[in-house]
């Protein structure tokens, strides 16, 4: 399909000549002679370009420009005039011009403007989107969880968005620190920056002073040009620390030197360079302790702190299992051209009933696994790893539980039946009341039951 230009000009002849050159270079063209006519077809017409003189009858080029900034922020306008007036060009320039050709240019120069403009065009259009999916990935889609636990961490990203200070993010291995990381600078006024991620702990430490700070040429023996480091190229943007627990002392000191002066020298260096990067750390190490025993600095600890976010393992948020895995199956089902719609009621049971030592990361890796098993649209137990379907039978215990031991010292009779019932569910009534902090509305929804059901169920038990 071609690309549509509409001119907007009162002179009698001229836009019929850029109409039949432009027509010549492949582009759809159309002409009005004043600002109204002009503005409804924009309305009326799909129009990826306008040329616009400033002088015209009824409305003025810039009052004409004003309003197609009302509806449309982003088609490229180039305005056209015979009059040299620099103020005129600054006041449109201002208004979001795209360029500014005084009559008496060949036509050429005029296609070569109209090209870059629309290149330009299309490349900011393309920029957004790549923008706005990567959003749309980190902030809605993993983002997500139903448990107070996580309300609460999203109420703090917000808040924390909306500042530009460090942030420490704590939580086990797979809990999805990175994500949150994305997830802040998204919704930061640095989201427009780059976002760069560096694992403290995947990198030898002689390798991670060059990586951060970059080096001159003959800065070491292999040097052999300059390199910038992820300090640089994080600029104006955002720079993610994982695992920031395992960085060594000597490192730990030059990093806070850099977040107090915000500035550093690349190794070999004798000009300092200045900071304008927002530093986001995460660490699965107990800081505290580690701060105790001195693997971890304190005044770099307490740089950190001021805003902490710390994630809950997925075995504390079970309600948030099934809807991780609803996700990844979606995903995996793009990825893999599948078509999987469910994860059978014995699955759920068993990936209810896991404890997840391995977070979010290790579900994501089993619901890839079992996608590959399966050439069903479900996923059934049989698609599962043995250390699922191996740890606990269908009613979710765990073989090497004591309640297994309790359950095969009890005699078989009816009897002993009813209080093996009772006393299994008073056990998960109190566990599901822990996990939902006593909500009982969200202990009734983990437990698949109506309140008025839990309520009876915990008078008959005596649970407060």
């Amino acid at each position: 399909m071609s690309l549509a230009i509409l001119i907007i000009d009162d002179e009698p002849y001229l836009p019929h000549q850029f109409a039949r050159f432009f027509k010549r270079h492949g582009y759809e063209v159309f002409t009005e002679s004043d600002g109204e006519a002009g503005l409804a077809a924009l309305q009326r017409q799909t129009i990826d370009l306008v040329l616009l003189d400033l002088r015209l009858p009824r409305l003025s080029g810039l009052e004409v420009l004003s309003r197609i900034r009302k509806f449309d922020a982003d088609i490229p306008v180039v305005i056209l005039t015979a009059y040299g007036d620099v103020q005129t060009a600054v006041a449109a320039m201002k208004l979001g011009a795209s360029d500014y050709l005084l009559k008496g240019f060949d036509l050429d120069e005029l296609l070569l403007v109209v090209q870059r403009a629309l290149e330009t065009s299309a490349m900011s259009r393309e920029l957004r989107q790549l923008r706005k999916e990567r959003s749309d990935n980190y902030h809605f889609n993993y983002v997500v969880g139903h448990s107070e636990r996580m309300r609460e961490v999203f109420d703090l990203v917000a808040r924390v968005s909306r500042s530009d200070a460090s942030v420490l993010i704590m939580g086990e291995s797979g809990t999805g620190k990175e994500v949150v990381a994305h997830a802040i600078h998204e919704q930061s006024a640095r989201r427009a920056g780059p976002f760069h991620a560096l694992n403290c702990a995947a990198i030898a430490s002689h390798l991670l002073e060059s990586e951060l700070f970059g080096y001159e040429p003959y800065a070491f023996t292999d040097a052999k040009k300059q390199k910038r480091g992820l300090l640089e190229l994080a600029e104006g943007g955002t720079l993610f620390l994982d695992e920031v627990g395992e960085m060594p002392l000597d490192m730990q000191a030059k990093l806070l030197r850099v977040l107090e002066t915000r500035s550093f020298f690349r190794l070999g260096g004798n000009k300092e360079v200045t900071l304008n990067v927002r530093v986001l750390a995460a660490t699965n190490r107990d800081l505290e302790q580690a701060k105790a025993d001195g693997s971890f600095r304190a005044d770099l600890y307490f740089r950190f702190a001021v805003l902490t976010i710390t994630l809950p393992p997925l075995r504390e948020r079970p309600g948030d299992v099934l809807l991780f895995a609803t996700r990844f199956i979606a995903d995996f089902n793009k990825t893999m051209g599948r078509n999987v719609h469910r994860i059978s009621p014995e699955a759920q049971r068993l990936l209810l009933a896991y404890r997840w030592p391995g977070n979010i990361r290790e579900l994501k890796n089993v619901i890839e696994r079992a996608m590959i098993l399966s050439s069903s649209e479900e996923l059934l137990p049989v698609h599962l790893p043995q250390e699922i379907v191996g740890q606990v039978d269908a009613y979710g215990i765990s073989m090497n539980d004591p309640w297994e031991q309790w359950l095969n010292a009890r005699p078989v009779s009816a009897i002993a039946l009813d209080d093996i019932v009772a006393r299994l569910e008073k056990h998960m009534i109190r566990r599901a009341l822990e996990t939902a902090k006593h909500s009982r509305t969200q202990a009734a929804e983990l437990l698949g039951m109506k309140v008025d059901q839990l309520r009876y169920l915990m008078k008959k038990h005596n649970i407060e």
